[in-house]
């Protein structure tokens, strides 16, 4: 007696779950005390979720550069090496798929091809391992390879039209036909009513996958480990640079601040770095020396008139009787004088110095008449020569008591120099107002006009206490001009020296 046939329903895929009762609620969170109910937010409970967050955060800024690039480096290769492994799954799975689907599609073609021409024959082999049976119209089975069931059809007679109308592939469980494995069948259909059915094991395509599967899940995080580390390393190196720059800022002390970076090799972000570092120590180690210089310049200008005043006054009053107190009196207002002199000049310097070279005030400055205000209070000793401007007035931008106290400083070292009248000068060249002073002295050698504008120098000439300055004024004067925007030059004016400075025009 023939065994009943198996209960024929939908094909379900393999590996796919049975179905599971679901109850008809579900908790979805710890349950709540009938009658009880909802409260507001906890404020404490708020500030605690906080606090946590703040440790954990906390916790992460504390950690080192490295690890924190090497962790968020491995998170990514993390993610992307299982998103890859998943698509490399899926994609290897459909392909397999698709491959046993043109193949069994492929041979049913070629038996419906002979089935049509009438050459079938009568033993049927399957050199590929597609198991094919051909049903006549009355649903018995004519032809089969072997290994197949000669009595019992694949699918019955209404799966098999189900499945011509589909015109695709689908699953069978190969368990009732007496082979151990899900196919994957296709049917076709031909002549006379005949139905041709080709099947192929799935279990190849499920064994593929399987173990690839198995080799991902095994070499991702071999691979992960293996990347973490290079990251490690090659974050190491990277930061190793940053590291010897590190050393060498905690070597850089006050007694020793001549010492320099380490620059690296490679012409890189910290290669930049390290360079843009040095020129940093360099400009800190010239504004250093330069202020150490000018303290030390400023106490050696203080001490000779203080040393003035106290031998005066100690003079005077060991000698008390036979002292011309006026004439003492006139000596130290004299050295006062200097010395207040001095400490006005060395204010202007460091005001200069605490703007950075910025102007105090930016208004529109009429040279025109600034200029002749200031020449008035000399008298006769100094000489006006303006030329006349089509336009109206000279007007520069600035700060009007820096600039008139660039043309008194000026007008004080020429009338140290010269026999006649000092002579002020202002005309306009282009773009630019040229204010000019001009006296008729010795001069200054043309190897020493650019150095006697730095800060307390003076020429053998002009160390006198009766005439000599502090070596301030022209400093003030260039470093006032240049905040201006202009430049100051020293000429030759045959006799003499001409002062030059250009102001670019408002």
């Amino acid at each position: 007696m023939a065994a009943d046939p198996p209960a024929r329903g939908p094909a379900r895929p393999p590996g796919a779950a049975p179905d599971q009762a679901r109850p008809s609620g579900t908790a979805t969170g710890p349950a709540r005390p009938a009658g009880a109910v909802a409260s507001p937010a906890d404020p404490d409970a708020a500030t605690g979720r906080a606090a946590r967050r703040g440790r954990r955060a906390g916790w992460w800024r504390r950690k080192s550069l490295r690890f924190r690039l090497t962790a968020v480096a491995s998170a990514v290769l993390a993610v992307a090496l299982a998103a890859s492994a998943y698509v490399l799954v899926g994609v290897l799975g459909r392909a397999l798929i698709a491959g046993t689907d043109d193949a069994i599609h492929q041979r049913a073609r070629e038996v419906v091809s002979l089935a049509d021409a009438g050459r079938l024959p009568v033993e049927m082999t399957s050199p590929d391992g597609v198991l094919v049976q051909v049903i006549d119209a009355a649903g018995r089975i004519t032809h089969a390879t072997p290994g197949t069931d000669r009595l019992l059809p694949l699918l019955d007679a209404g799966e098999r039209a189900t499945a011509i109308a589909r015109g695709g592939a689908g699953f069978v469980d190969g368990g009732p036909y007496g082979i151990p494995h899900v196919l994957r069948v296709r049917v076709l259909s031909a002549d006379q009513g005949r139905t041709v059915i080709a099947a192929r094991p799935f279990s190849e395509v499920q064994t593929s996958v399987n173990t690839a599967a198995h080799v991902l899940l095994v070499g991702t995080p071999l691979l992960l480990v293996l990347l973490a580390g290079v990251s490690w390393v090659i974050v190491g190196g990277t930061l190793r640079p940053i590291a010897a720059l590190r050393r060498g800022a905690e070597e850089i002390t006050d007694t020793a601040r001549s010492r320099r970076l380490p620059v690296p090799e490679s012409r890189d972000e910290v290669h930049s770095l390290a360079v843009t570092l040095n020129d940093m120590l360099a400009r800190l180690e010239k504004a250093d020396a330069r202020q150490r210089a000018l303290v030390s310049d400023a106490a050696h200008e203080l001490r000779s008139p203080l040393a003035s005043i106290r031998l005066q006054l100690e003079v005077a009053l060991g000698h008390p009787e036979g002292q011309d107190w006026r004439e003492t009196a006139e000596g130290v207002l004299e050295d006062t004088m200097r010395l207040a002199r001095l400490a006005e000049d060395l204010l202007a310097l460091a005001r200069l110095d605490e703007r950075g070279g910025a102007l105090a005030r930016r208004e529109p400055v009429e040279l025109d008449r600034l200029v002749p205000q200031t020449v008035e209070r000399y008298g006769e000793a100094v000489t006006m020569r303006v030329s006349p401007v089509p336009d109206g007035a000279i007007v520069v931008t600035g700060d009007a008591l820096d600039l008139g106290r660039v043309l008194v400083n000026l007008v004080d070292n020429a009338l140290r120099h010269t026999v006649s009248p000092v002579v002020v000068g202002l005309r306009t060249e282009g773009a630019d107002a040229v204010l000019t002073v001009t006296d008729d002295g010795s001069g200054i050698p043309e190897a020493d006009r650019e150095r006697v504008f730095d800060r307390f120098t003076r020429l053998d000439s002009a160390r006198s206490r009766d005439h000599g300055g502090a070596g301030l004024g022209l400093a003030i004067v260039r470093e006032t001009v240049h905040a201006h925007g202009g430049a100051v030059t020293l000429e030759d004016a045959a006799p003499g020296l001409r002062a030059v400075v250009r102001l670019p025009l408002s």
